[in-house]
């Protein structure tokens, strides 16, 4: 039985096309269709889902399949715009929409492919350029372009002068205001998966869209650190070291939105005590809060983010803290009930001294010896306590006593 693709004029566009230019594997496959109808579709069983314009899923494949639109600024934000679907839109003008040129390429049933804007140029060049000047319509290219940033940034892509000063321009605009937490979050985590993610947040800070999305980091570059423990002087530069080290330890997002936020407390930091930061573990948190509240995130970033910024110093000490310290900090981190966290938070850890010029081979010993320790005192359970007759809080007060005294036989030996 002949699909129902058949009877329209179908092409691939976007990601998969320059996926596949690419030799990269391509995760999802767009379709757009030429000179047909709302009507015309729904007629041959596809089922519309799109909203704001004509976006149809296959009724066998659940791939989408978009009518060939145009696009005129009407309004503030991404979704400002009115559209046009109609029969009479050419392949062309849809893809002049798009936002980069490498983006901006179709591919027809027999492989051939459409490249009106010399996308393919641009992909040989590993050159992120915009298709045209309505770029500056969209807020949102911008966090799109970084993220592409991040994610080719391992075939030597870079943005284009020309496209750069038009995501200055916008990032200036105010109109990145107009973007909801939501949709910000929503590239941020995708931009965080990457191999490279510190590039999104890099580019962000050099088009100025950082200042606007997230003023607590932007304010890090330029914040001097003593050379002693951070040879590399500035906040933001050992920020950035920090997440390229997390990745390289976890592929986790919670992981790595956490080693961003570590030190957002310097930020906050007065000129008369630089390059020291006294107390800057919990200034952070209220800086956390706020961000995780206004882009929605996660609660489970959230909890390892706002843990990591106020006991990393505390890991950094391990050795020189007293037992019973060491034990409040288990409490406090909730490693009884929340291991996989607990590990989580030690690989941030490591990834903030080892995110240092010069420390980047460094031994980390900390990890090891709180993980450790931590197997050995979870051993501890109430069940023995329970069997001598005690009850609620001698039981919790015994574990606790029980924990102390073999912590403390730990350190020592682990010490000598």
């Amino acid at each position: 039985m002949p699909d129902i693709t058949e009877q329209l004029n179908t092409f691939l566009v976007g990601g998969a096309v320059r996926d596949s230019l690419l030799k990269r594997p391509a995760v999802d496959k767009d379709y757009v269709v030429v000179g047909s109808s709302v009507d015309e579709m729904i007629k041959l069983g596809f089922v519309q889902v799109g909203k704001d314009f004509p976006v149809f899923l296959h009724p066998k494949s659940k791939q989408e399949y978009a009518l060939a639109r145009t696009e005129k600024k009407a309004g503030q934000g991404y979704t400002g715009f009115n559209c046009n679907a109609s029969a009479d839109v050419t392949l062309d003008e849809d893809l002049l929409r798009r936002d980069l040129t490498i983006n901006a390429m179709a591919m027809d049933n027999a492989g051939a492919i459409i490249d009106p804007y010399r996308g393919q140029q641009d992909l040989h060049n590993r050159i992120l350029r915009h298709v045209s000047p309505a770029f500056v319509e969209d807020p949102l290219r911008v966090l799109r372009v970084a993220r592409f940033a991040a994610r080719f940034h391992e075939y030597g892509f870079t943005i284009a002068p020309e496209t750069l000063a038009l995501m200055t321009q916008l990032s200036n605009s105010g109109e990145l205001q107009c973007l909801s937490g939501e949709r910000v979050w929503q590239e941020m985590e995708r931009s965080l998966g990457e191999k490279n993610p510190e590039m999104f947040f890099q580019v962000l800070y050099q088009c100025q869209a950082l200042a606007s999305l997230w003023p607590d980091l932007h304010s890090l570059w330029g914040i001097p650190n003593p050379e002693k423990w951070h040879p590399e002087i500035c906040t933001g530069l050992h920020t950035m070291m920090v997440l390229k080290q997390a990745v390289l330890f976890s592929d986790k997002t919670t992981v790595r939105f956490a080693s961003v936020c570590h030190d957002l407390g310097k930020s906050l930091t007065g000129q008369d005590v630089l390059p020291s930061h006294p107390g800057h573990e919990i200034a952070g948190l209220a800086l956390i809060q706020e961000l995780c509240t206004r882009l929605r995130v996660p609660s489970a970033h959230k909890s390892l983010a706002l843990k990591v910024c106020q006991f990393h110093l505390q890991v950094h000490k391990a050795f020189e803290l007293k037992p019973s310290t060491l034990l409040k900090l288990f409490d406090q981190l909730d490693v009884w009930r929340k291991p996989d966290e607990f590990s989580d938070f030690l690989i941030c850890c490591q990834a903030d001294f080892t995110g240092r010029l010069g420390f980047e081979k460094r031994e980390y010993n900390q990890k090891d010896f709180l993980f450790n320790a931590y197997l050995l005192l979870n051993r501890v359970t109430a069940k023995p306590f329970v069997e001598q007759g005690l009850k609620g809080l001698e039981i919790k007060t015994a574990i606790a006593e029980q924990r102390l005294k073999l912590l403390s036989e730990f350190q020592c030996d682990y010490l000598k």
